[in-house]
């Protein structure tokens, strides 16, 4: 193999390395949001307090709003690697509710 060829190769490897760590950086940050909405929506389910309910349901809705981002930006990250097709992602991360439930 030509030095060429080889220089080639290994910048195609260190570029298939950093895709990958990115797919996996993106797929640990919808995981972190996820748990943070999950986290409020057990809180939601505990309070009984109006006045904290609905400053928690603000903070759900901001929260779900960010892991709707995340979940937006793993599927891009996916889609600049190639993978088209979504169902694992939907599958392993749904989308969480609008309001949790009661």
């Amino acid at each position: 193999m030509n030095r060429t060829k080889e220089t080639h190769e290994r910048i195609r490897a260190e570029i298939a390395r950093e895709k990958a760590a990115a797919l996996g950086r993106a797929g640990e940050r919808l995981e972190q949001a996820l748990a943070v909405v999950a986290g409020l929506a057990r809180r939601l389910a505990a309070s009984r307090d109006a006045a904290e309910r609905a400053r928690l349901l603000g903070e759900y809705d901001d929260a779900r709003a960010r892991a709707l981002h995340a979940r937006l930006a793993l599927v891009i990250q996916r889609e600049s690697v190639g993978l088209r097709q979504h169902r694992a992602v939907d599958q392993q991360f749904p989308e969480p509710p609008r309001r949790p439930p009661a």
